[in-house]
């Protein structure tokens, strides 16, 4: 039952870090290399906020989500229009926006670096146990899973009931029709590139509540959203977040009752079964 319960926590962090780089990718066509130092710069402004002012993750979380909107959208707008514009329609905005990010991760790494040096960081937030189920489960990993759920699910719910929803779902399905009834492409993939940067800024603040993180550790948590939204079917929000459940759950059993060294192993060796077996996704025909 412990395994169980840590896996759903897990895997609620998982997708929701998921949901962010599946509207990058999904809306804007940008495949975000830098995805995760995104995380791992909120983790440790998180870090700073509750150790230098005694703020709150959660209060931080009010503060952090709109500024991770605001400089994803600066990052759009000098980094990725350009790209956008210089493609046209020749299919060249996925290789060149991997590279151009692939590039802006290493800048952003060595920041950190320079900043909080290599070492793993933590800071001791509402770590007393609950009992849940019959097994004692920290109160800030509940707080966490609650978070990913409320963020996760508003989110969908916000996409699949709101005219600016339909909006943001017409591009990801069909960016050279959505022109056709009104809808301004690179506004809406702006704002889908910015969605993403908020929601890996709440990824990266709900996993420092529980979890060590050091300034190399963002390549990590991109190929695990990158696996995930691959699982999930590229663009599907409800897919990544069934697939990051699901990916919590095998990480955490495999890590109890196999092998900790084995976890990346299991992520990479189920990532490539459904590569193989069912390449638009678990969830890729899901509307």
């Amino acid at each position: 039952m412990s395994t169980l319960v840590f896996g759903l926590v897990l895997g609620g962090s998982y997708a929701l870090i998921a949901m962010g780089l599946s509207l990058q990718y999904g809306i804007a066509r940008i495949m975000n290399l830098a995805y995760g130092e995104v995380m791992i710069c909120a983790a440790f402004a998180a870090m700073l906020l509750f150790n230098v002012a005694g703020l709150s993750p959660l209060l931080s979380l009010v503060l952090l989500v709109p500024a991770g909107w605001a400089i994803s959208w600066g990052i759009y707008q000098v980094m990725m229009r350009p790209l956008v514009a210089r493609s046209g329609t020749t299919g060249r905005l996925e290789v060149d926006s991997i590279l151009a990010t692939f590039g802006l991760l290493f800048v952003v790494q060595g920041v950190l670096l320079v900043l909080f040096g290599g070492n793993f960081q933590s800071y001791a937030f509402l770590g007393q146990g609950v009992n849940v189920l019959g097994t004692q489960v920290a109160l800030n990993r509940l707080i966490a899973f609650g978070l990913s759920v409320l963020i996760g699910g508003g989110l969908y719910l916000a996409l699949t009931h709101s005219r600016w929803g339909l909006a943001l779902r017409a591009v990801a399905l069909s960016p050279g029709s959505a022109p056709l009834v009104g809808i301004e492409v690179n506004r809406v993939a702006r704002a889908g590139f910015a969605l993403g940067g908020a929601l890996a800024v709440a990824g990266g603040v709900v996993l420092s509540m529980y979890q060590t993180f050091s300034a190399t550790m963002g390549v990590i948590y991109t190929m695990k959203a990158l696996v995930i939204v691959i699982m999930g079917g590229v663009g599907n929000l409800l897919g990544a977040l069934i697939a990051g459940l699901l990916l919590g759950l095998i990480e955490t059993f495999v890590s109890v009752y196999i092998d900790p060294g084995l976890t990346l192993a299991a992520t990479y060796g189920l990532f490539l079964v459904i590569l193989l077996w069912r390449p638009q996704g678990l969830f890729g025909g899901a509307k």
